[in-house]
């Protein structure tokens, strides 16, 4: 049974798949695509069905990524499927805690940015509305946080 992670943004097309294709990025780097698997979803509808964002997709490539998956909305039913579910900020986090108003998934809903280690934001802020240099940083920063998550699991989830 492989340990499943949850992407979490707005609207499931820049932050959040390019989040899931980092982490799937590494995690065959680390040779572990049997005991880690990942998926992401929106909190709203907005882009459902549409790929990756090109700008973000495009600053991936840069770094040696390939953006795939199609966008969909966070459901319910995804609190039972995941068990670390990781969103980019805070509006996203409370949106998905709405959710859950008994709270009987709350230990599994974390802030993407308490993984990095290099990096000081608290949130992975959203590129959309702004130019290139955003997506870079975007995927600089989610490097780092996916990084940490991993070696993270790695101690406390994957048995090698």
């Amino acid at each position: 049974m492989s340990y499943q992670l949850l992407f979490i943004c707005l609207g499931n097309i820049c932050r959040s798949p390019s989040a899931e294709n980092i982490m799937n990025h590494l995690i065959a780097q680390r040779q572990l695509s049997e005991q880690i698997t990942c998926d992401s979803a929106g909190t709203a509808s907005y882009h459902v069905g549409s790929p990756p964002d090109r700008r973000m997709a495009f600053a991936a490539s840069q770094r040696g990524i390939t953006l795939k998956g199609q966008a969909r909305q966070f459901r319910p039913s995804d609190f039972e499927s995941f068990d670390l579910i990781l969103a980019m900020d805070k509006e996203n986090y409370a949106n998905i805690v709405a959710l859950d108003p008994e709270g009987r998934y709350r230990h599994k809903v974390r802030l993407m940015c308490e993984f990095c280690r290099h990096h000081p934001d608290q949130e992975v802020p959203d590129p959309y509305y702004g130019g290139e240099e955003g997506f870079n940083d975007v995927i600089d920063l989610l490097l780092d946080a996916c990084e940490g998550l991993l070696d993270n699991l790695v101690q406390t989830q994957v048995a090698r």
